[in-house]
């Protein structure tokens, strides 16, 4: 039996599934949550993220918080070192503190040691400076350097 890639689902995510303009990015997030569905890989989400999506209207919403339910493995707790770890993101300037959630995301996918953080903000998670930034630090701190990938590049990469 193969690995299989332990995954963060990031707010973004859930909102392009059902984003109804038929692009390229609800196209790919739809073929990334079959891929999920199909055991590929292993889906994750923090209570923050289903928090985030009660800003979405409310049948959006029911329907975002029914895809989580169906297709997440566990929906994981922020605790103390989650939020050490973000604070180090922001100080360092990693993250802007007005994004701090975005911190927690990424510090949350470390500490519980999956492999990726699925996004797709590419203003804060997905891009080169939080990858290098985000990998030193987590390096310095005991632990493993972690992928920051939109759904696309994640298929694109299969």
């Amino acid at each position: 039996m193969s690995y299989i890639p332990k995954l963060f689902i990031e707010t973004s995510v859930f909102n392009f599934y059902f984003e109804g303009k038929y692009g390229r990015k609800q196209k790919d997030t739809v073929l990334f949550f079959e891929r999920i569905a199909n055991g590929k890989y292993e889906a994750y989400t923090s209570q923050s993220v289903l928090e985030e999506l009660l800003d979405a209207p409310l049948e959006k919403f029911k329907k975002m918080r029914h895809l989580a339910q169906k297709h997440l493995k566990e929906t994981l707790k922020l605790s103390g070192e989650v939020q050490r770890i973000a604070d180090l993101y922001v100080s360092r300037g990693i993250i802007p503190e007005k994004h701090r959630e975005d911190a927690l995301h990424i510090a949350i996918t470390t500490v519980h040691n999956l492999d990726f953080v699925i996004s797709f903000n590419q203003g804060h998670i997905v891009k080169t400076k939080t990858m290098i930034g985000a990998g030193l630090i987590n390096l310095h701190e005991g632990y493993r350097h972690i992928g920051l990938s939109t759904p696309t590049e994640l298929l694109e990469y299969d």
